[in-house]
């Protein structure tokens, strides 16, 4: 009988000892970060929303497993923007990101609804005075002080020597549409044009969407033909016709969001030659910082943040075109005018709360 007991026994303490074992190596898996990026347009446009998905790929390779990220193109077609927002919002994703205005009034009505989930977004801020928007975080770029450095270099160039510069004092620039964030990239490109040269004229176009490449063309062609001898293009893939002007005519550009005369190095080098520079929007380093932040439990949610030079969400290209077909007197001042933006000597003007009356009379002042 006492073999029995001992025996029951030794077989409770190997049954426990196991399933001790097995509860050890079942513990649950540390939990995923499930973050979607939902594009008001597509992929492919070589600056804005190609920067805000390289974000996505900036936050894998950082986080590897402990992240799950997915882009989703919803196209120019506004009529899929709010059902897809809907569908990510009652799928199971933590942090649903998207950028652009036309995103606010959509994303202020469905916040409210989805108190579990947090949203991102980028390039505009809802309006916190609005009830529930605490799950919210805005996102909203210095490019007014990225631009100055753009301007200021425009008005170098067409007032140097450079092989393609001529006598006109002119040079272009070409906005997607005629709102607030994108004059806000216009007032910082007069004001810098004028700080290096007060005479400067700007010829200033809108297109009236983001993916006419064709009538972004058609514009820039018209300024060059003005006597621009270098254009500003802040216009996504619409823009991308002003490159393709410059080439057609042989002026300089200056690129926006992404580093574009990178991007065309090896596929168009005759044209990446052109691109003189380009403004950096660093959306995907916006991004990765959101979700930095997010994950040590330091997001500003509820809150909209500004960010610029110091940040690293707006830049200025130095790559190897610059270095060489920018003369090294006007990169040393470029630099200099970066530094008293940062450390606030130079303060840019911004479109944001201009009127349209002061607005107007900005472009009035400069126009050829």
């Amino acid at each position: 009988m006492k073999k029995v007991i001992l025996g029951m026994m030794v077989l409770v303490l190997f049954l426990g000892s196991c399933s001790k074992k097995v509860e050890e190596t079942m513990k649950p898996e540390e939990e995923v970060l499930k973050v979607v990026l939902i594009l008001n347009g597509t992929l492919g446009d070589k600056s804005f929303f190609d920067s805000a998905d390289n974000g996505l790929n900036l936050i894998e390779q950082k986080y590897g497993d402990k992240v799950e990220v997915k882009t989703i193109e919803m196209s120019y077609d506004e009529t899929k923007w709010e059902p897809t927002l809907l569908d990510v919002s009652e799928e199971d994703w933590d942090i649903v990101v998207m950028g652009t205005w036309q995103m606010t009034e959509m994303l202020q009505e469905y916040a409210p609804e989805y108190p579990n989930k947090k949203y991102i977004i980028f390039d505009t801020s809802v309006d916190y005075s609005l009830p529930d928007m605490g799950n919210v975080y805005s996102i909203v770029y210095k490019q007014n002080d990225a631009s100055f450095v753009a301007g200021a270099l425009a008005a170098s160039v067409t007032s140097s020597d450079m092989p393609l510069s001529n006598d006109e004092n002119i040079i272009g620039f070409l906005g997607g549409m005629d709102i607030p964030v994108i004059n806000d990239f216009l007032i910082g490109y007069i004001e810098g044009a004028q700080y290096v040269e007060p005479d400067t004229k700007v010829a200033v176009s809108y297109i009236g969407s983001f993916d006419d490449s064709a009538k972004g063309k058609e514009m820039s062609l018209a300024q060059y033909s003005l006597g621009a001898d270098i254009g500003y293009n802040v216009a996504g893939q619409a823009g991308l016709g002003q490159l393709d002007a410059a080439k057609d005519v042989s002026r300089y550009a200056i690129g926006v969001d992404s580093d574009q005369a990178a991007i065309f190095t090896t596929s168009d080098p005759e044209k990446a030659k052109l691109i003189t520079t380009s403004v950096l929007k660093r959306v995907d380093n916006s991004i990765l910082r959101a979700i930095d932040l997010h994950i040590a439990g330091k997001a500003p949610w509820g809150e909209v943040e500004v960010l610029g030079f110091q940040e690293e969400a707006v830049g200025f290209a130095e790559n190897d075109i610059y270095m060489e077909i920018v003369p090294e007197e006007i990169r040393n001042e470029m630099k200099k005018i970066e530094s008293m933006i940062i450390n606030g000597e130079i303060v840019v003007s911004s479109a944001f709360g201009m009127s349209s009356e002061d607005l107007n009379s900005v472009r009035n002042s400069v126009k050829p």
